[in-house]
């Protein structure tokens, strides 16, 4: 009986292999939340990231306080650098009449692509409205396609899984590499692709952010003393992933930006996913529409009022305590 390796979701993505809905898109690798399904990918962060440097020109805060999701965005952790060229398409500009067109067009010379994002926008003509959208693409394949297992169960349900078993040829083993196997609960694998791409599998219950797992999984690889190779008693099994989500990120749209008398009207991605036994193929979108309003209004007055229950502290300065301290809540015992 050969060890069981591999039975999981990838720690990149932790999907489950119910499809129905329920897939948490996140903004950035180390967005928070509750949801168990969750995914993120770095397009949304790309028109992000030229909406700030080249319609904004500054860092994006609200009036009356930012979202953390912005903050986390403002980072930048995320860019171009980190993709290659031919894998991507960007647009950032003033939607003109033939700024749809142009989009798609460019996207199908490049990628044999239509969009899933664009009829979705308001793309109306308007000297004082912007778009910055792009697309992210991806199709590889496995060095070896890896063989189809049939169905088992994920939890409470059942799923169809490729991978390795007693049964399959030997040349499937030089596809994997074990990056740890600490116990039947805490392992990992690398999967070879033909290109440039890598897929991680990290078998772990942490809900924590992505940011963390990815950590995670490499001090885990860099401390592991085991053997890496993939060997003649070992197994494979991962389910076969498919889905389509749509997000748009209400909490940035609607707000002026402060210093500024832009406004952002719509902030969407979409994510087409799949990974079989051959391969792993991703189209992503994203987009924001912003428009420049006439005149910023002006910025909120702050009123200090201390006409309720307040503190005084007195200190020196380049002192770290203070020496008189006072609390006012009946004013009558500070009038004279």
């Amino acid at each position: 009986m050969k060890k069981l390796i591999l039975s999981l979701f990838t720690a990149l993505l932790m999907l489950s292999p119910v499809f129905a809905g329920g897939i948490d898109v996140l903004p950035t690798m180390q967005s928070k939340t509750n949801v168990q399904d969750r995914v993120w990918v770095g397009t949304f962060q790309i028109v992000w990231n030229d909406f700030m440097d080249k319609i904004a020109f500054n860092q994006i805060k609200f009036p009356g306080g930012t979202p953390v999701i912005v903050n986390e965005l403002n980072k930048q952790e995320f860019t171009i650098e980190d993709l290659n060229e031919k894998c991507y398409y960007k647009y950032v500009g003033k939607i003109k009449k033939n700024t749809k067109k142009v989009i798609a067009k460019a996207i199908k010379k490049k990628f044999k692509e239509t969009s899933d994002l664009l009829d979705k926008l308001d793309m109306t003509p308007d000297k004082n409205r912007f778009i910055v959208y792009a697309m992210l693409k991806k199709d590889f394949e496995f060095v070896n396609p890896f063989d189809k297992l049939g169905k088992s169960a994920f939890r409470d349900t059942e799923a169809e899984y490729f991978g390795i078993d007693g049964q399959s040829d030997k040349a499937l083993d030089e596809g994997v590499k074990v990056l740890f196997y600490n116990n039947p609960s805490d392992y990992a694998v690398l999967l070879d692709t033909n290109g440039k791409d890598e897929v991680y599998l990290y078998k772990t219950p942490t809900t924590k952010t992505f940011n963390y797992i990815y950590a995670d999984m490499l001090k885990k690889q860099d401390a592991y003393e085991g053997n890496t190779e993939f060997g003649d008693s070992d197994e494979l099994k991962v389910p076969n992933l498919k889905f389509f989500e749509e997000k748009s990120f209400d909490e940035v749209t609607g707000k002026r930006i402060k210093g500024t008398n832009l406004v952002i009207d719509q902030a969407l991605e979409t994510i087409k996913f799949e990974m079989n036994n051959t391969g792993v193929k991703l189209k992503s979108e994203a987009a924001i529409t912003a428009m420049m309003t006439a005149l910023a209004p002006p910025e909120e007055p702050r009123m200090f009022y201390f006409d309720d229950t307040f503190v005084v502290f007195l200190k020196e300065k380049r002192k770290a305590k203070p020496y008189f301290a006072l609390r006012v809540y009946d004013i009558n015992n500070f009038q004279e």
